[in-house]
C-alpha cells in the first residue's frame, strides 16, 4: 500500500509483562529467524537522537492524536559510528513509512554544530526535506532514545516481530556517541514494548504465535514516553 507516494506498512504495538515476553521469545524464535543483525541472544543496541521544533509539532501531535504526522531522527547501533542513519518516521493513522539516508560521522558532526549545508548535496528527498525543515521549522535535538531490541524476521509480507527493551531517556546531554551518557530508565515496571510490522497481511500462523488482540493494542511512542520522562527528571 502507498499513500503520498510512501510504501506504508503495518505497525501494531503492545505492552507486554516480562512473563509474557519470555513465553512470547520462545514461541517465536523456534518458528522465526532471528535478525542477522543481532550479536548475541538478547539483539542489539539501538541509540536515536529525536529533533522537533520550538513549538514540539512531533510530541503534541502524537498526544494529539493528528491522522498525518512525522519525527526525524538520527539512529546508531551497539553505540558504534560505523553506520549512521538519517531517518524520517511518518504515520498515516495505522499505518506507517520509514525513509532513511545515510551520514558520515563527519557529516553527523557537522549536523550537530548546526552546519546543514551539505544535506541539498546528497541528493535525497529525505535530506533534502530535512534541510527544509531544519532551517525554516528551527528542528533541534530534543531527546536521545535508548533501547535494546530483539527482533525476528519472516519474508512473506516482509514481517518483523520485535521485544524493545530496557527504554531509556537521556538527561542532561544529549551527545549520543557517549559511551557514558546519562541515561533514566522511562518505563515502569518489568515491561517490554512488543511490535508486530508486516506488508499486506500477517500471516496466520505468526498471529497464532503472538496471540494478541485488538484490545491490548496501545498507542506507544518511545519518542513520546522519553521526552516526558526527560521533562519530569528535569523539573
Amino acid at each position: 500500500m502507498q499513500f503520498a507516494g510512501k510504501k506504508l506498512r503495518h505497525e501494531l504495538k503492545y505492552y507486554i509483562h516480562y512473563h509474557e515476553y519470555l513465553g512470547l521469545r520462545e514461541r517465536v524464535g523456534s518458528v522465526l529467524r532471528m535478525d542477522e543483525n543481532s550479536i548475541g541472544r538478547e539483539g542489539y543496541h539501538i541509540r536515536s537522537l529525536y529533533f522537533d521544533n520550538v513549538h514540539e509539532t512531533a510530541l503534541l501531535d502524537k498526544n494529539n492524536g493528528i491522522f498525518q504526522r512525522k519525527k526525524y531522527r538520527i539512529r546508531i547501533y551497539n553505540k558504534s559510528d560505523s553506520l549512521i542513519k538519517l531517518e524520517r518516521k511518518s504515520k498515516f493513522h495505522d499505518y506507517v513509512a520509514k525513509e532513511s539516508v545515510g551520514l558520515t560521522r563527519e557529516q553527523f558532526d557537522s549536523l550537530i554544530a548546526g552546519d546543514f549545508e551539505f544535506l541539498p548535496e546528497l541528493n535525497h528527498p529525505l535530506a533534502r526535506d530535512f534541510y527544509f525543515d531544519t532551517k525554516h521549522g528551527f528542528l533541534k535535538p530534543a531527546v536521545v532514545v535508548d533501547y535494546i531490541r530483539e527482533a525476528y524476521i519472516y519474508p512473506v509480507s516482509d514481517v518483523r516481530i520485535t521485544f524493545d527493551k530496557c527504554l531509556k531517556a537521556s538527561v542532561q546531554s544529549l551527545d549520543m556517541f557517549d559511551q557514558d551518557l546519562p541515561m533514566i530508565e522511562s518505563i515502569e515496571g518489568p515491561k517490554t514494548i512488543l511490535e508486530v510490522k508486516y506488508n499486506q497481511f500477517l500471516p496466520d500462523f505468526i498471529n497464532g504465535l503472538v496471540q494478541m488482540s485488538a484490545a491490548n493494542r496501545s498507542t506507544i511512542s518511545k519518542y513520546v514516553i522519553c521526552r516526558e520522562r526527560r521533562k519530569t527528571f528535569a523539573d
